[in-house]
């Protein structure tokens, strides 16, 4: 995560100078999202299921970078989980399932309310990697806010926020 992923309230390790140049893990086994994620990723499972969750503070403004494990299903293979993906948001104007190999970036969303993904072997057996890229400011928070209220007024969904990304 950026620095604005951290939150708002001045503390000493979001300041700049004590970020830049680093990388640190904050929130290990205590940090306030993870029981909502387990409750979302319960409810769409239909059981119960429990995560490691270790976010890392970057030295950057915004963005997050997910890194996820998961066990697969018994004959299930990162490729079938991929084809998984690609069925499920085929038609969503903002997920986007990377080809091949290409790893998502946080530089390639910046500024846009897109989400890009990709799916990998992991090494160990019956595991892979799935790897998902956001602007936090963005998707995360005020172009979430705007896509759910196209869509409760009846407006095409994609209304204001069709912008291109800010990189470079």
């Amino acid at each position: 995560s950026g620095t604005s992923g951290a939150g708002r309230a001045a503390k000493v390790n979001t300041l700049f100078c004590e970020v830049n140049d680093g990388i640190h893990a904050y929130g290990l086994a205590s940090h306030r999202h993870a029981p909502e994620i387990e409750q979302g990723l319960s409810e769409a499972q239909g059981g119960g299921v429990v995560v490691n969750f270790s976010p890392h503070l970057m030295p950057m403004n915004r963005g997050i970078l997910e890194t996820i494990y998961v066990k697969l299903s018994e004959g299930q293979d990162a490729a079938s989980l991929k084809a998984i993906l690609e069925e499920t948001f085929a038609d969503e104007p903002f997920v986007h399932v990377l080809p091949g190999k290409e790893m998502p970036q946080t530089r390639h969303v910046k500024g846009t309310n897109h989400c890009f993904m990709n799916v990998l072997d992991d090494r160990l057996p019956d595991r892979a990697i799935i790897v998902s890229a956001i602007d936090n400011l963005v998707k995360g928070a005020s172009g979430q806010a705007l896509q759910n209220a196209n869509l409760m007024l009846g407006l095409p969904e994609t209304t204001a926020l069709g912008g291109v990304g800010l990189f470079p």
